[in-house]
């Protein structure tokens, strides 16, 4: 029997799905990418966007209606909001969150489908003898971290190091479709990180929805961020092996220079810096109960020049936020101009149930948030091209990452996440480093031709 997921959302839900897979696979199922194919039919969902969860209901309509000519079992799972779950309940077979992963297989069983999957007995990597910790329900993400996930890429990996987020910003959903922060433990994530280095994978991210709190439910039995940091730097000492390791996201409130000295020591820890601004107005960060100003983020991107003089600097940017002035977004344009960002994940801004917001009036108009939007990605488009300008004539490394759609072309990205094409038709590139010289610059994008034979993955 044949299970199709389709993933939407972060990467945080992308690292789910992987897990979601390995059990279906140990389940005796075999994944499939054609959904026609399939009799197990699921979507890991994301209550953060609105346009996703239209995804979810369009898509379950449509399942619905092919269960009147076959046999289905459909379900759901990822970041959902309890509003959005109960509705998902009466239209879904199944509904389940991360931590209930690993009960799967027995509520497939329960369901009572005659189906191979039926016959399933095994068990799926059964957890630990619970600690007095889990017992307080501290750790209850713990079997679903132990799941080896089946990794999407056979070079670019995703490693979740903690779930949840205690900043309750006024416009996030996120504390109530994964509720307070839960860190991992430093010994599985490294772990982990060392397996994917043993098989020589070149990009590794560690994942959060706010990394750089990693460890501060756990006060005194945990490693604090910049350590977990260190000692992935130090691995990479120890093995000799060539990677570049990032994380998403970090949060203002809680970045130090601590972070920034250790990625400056350690050669795998790539010179990438993404720092959410939302909004460049103290005021509208109020609202949004961000908690910093902008003094103290100005004071931030400072602490990146100085510590990390060649990192790249990235963003997220609302539009459009409730009651946003137009001077208020005056503010927010000159920030983009200030800090002069690499790239900017600029959104407007939509009411999401739960959230603070959603119990406010959204006064700006629809129109007058699309030409913030065009606005900024005006300027955006600038400062990239700034940036990129720069780098012409210097040869510098690049992970080759998949075939480019221009014909003839493969691509991948600087060690600052700035993406790079260039002509080759030797797909035994993808996943490895070469040397390029940068020939040419457009925004969001260079290209450059072979300046080196290939350093390899070492």
């Amino acid at each position: 029997m044949k299970y199709y997921v389709m993933n939407l959302g972060c990467q945080m839900n992308q690292a789910d799905s992987e897990r979601i897979q390995s059990v279906f696979s140990q389940m005796g199922l075999e994944r499939t990418d054609v959904e026609s194919e399939a009799k197990v039919l699921g979507i890991v969902a994301c209550s953060v966007r609105q346009k996703a969860i239209d995804r979810v209901y369009s898509k379950i309509h449509e399942w619905n209606l092919r269960k009147n000519e076959e046999n289905l079992i459909t379900f759901v799972s990822g970041c959902i909001l309890p509003a959005d779950e109960e509705k998902f309940s009466d239209r879904f077979d199944l509904v389940f969150s991360i931590d209930e992963l690993t009960s799967v297989p027995d509520r497939f069983r329960q369901y009572g489908v005659v189906t191979p999957l039926a016959q399933f007995e095994g068990e799926v990597q059964a957890p630990p003898a619970p600690t007095a910790r889990d017992r307080l329900g501290i750790s209850s993400l713990a079997p679903f971290w132990k799941v080896t996930p089946t990794y999407s890429s056979p070079f670019e990996a995703f490693v979740p190091i903690q779930n949840g987020c205690d900043k309750f910003c006024s416009f996030c959903a996120v504390p109530y479709t994964r509720g307070r922060e839960v860190s991992r433990t430093s010994a599985d994530i490294l772990a982990e990180v060392q397996a994917l280095v043993d098989k020589g994978y070149t990009s590794i991210t560690l994942l959060g929805q706010n990394v750089n709190s990693y460890g501060l439910d756990r006060k005194g039995d945990e490693l604090r961020f910049a350590q977990l940091l260190e000692e992935v730097g130090k691995l990479g000492e120890r093995t000799g092996a060539r990677f570049w390791t990032y994380f998403t996201s970090p949060h203002p409130r809680d970045m130090n220079t601590d972070v920034l000295e250790t990625m400056a020591r350690y050669p795998v820890l790539a010179k990438q810096v993404h720092l959410p601004l939302q909004s460049g107005d103290d005021h509208v960060l109020i609202r949004m109960n961000r908690n910093h100003s902008m003094d103290r983020y100005r004071s931030l991107v400072a602490d990146v020049r100085r510590v990390l003089p060649t990192a790249t600097l990235f963003t997220d940017i609302i539009v459009g936020f409730t009651g946003e002035t137009d001077e208020q977004f005056e503010n927010t344009r000159k920030a983009l101009g200030e800090f002069q960002y690499q790239m900017a994940y600029i959104a407007q801004y939509s009411p999401r149930p739960g959230a603070a917001s959603a119990r406010w009036d959204d006064d700006v108009p629809a129109d007058v948030k699309r030409g913030r939007l065009e606005a900024l990605n005006d300027l955006l488009r600038q400062t990239s091209l700034a940036y990129n300008r720069s780098l012409l004539g210097r040869t510098v490394p690049v992970l080759v990452t998949k075939a480019d759609r221009k014909s003839g072309y493969l691509s991948g990205h600087t060690e600052g996440k700035v993406t790079v094409r260039f002509p080759s038709d030797d797909p035994s590139l993808v996943g490895t480093f070469v040397n390029l010289t940068m020939e040419s610059a457009v925004p969001f994008s260079l290209e450059g031709r072979l300046a080196a034979p290939p350093t390899g993955t070492s």
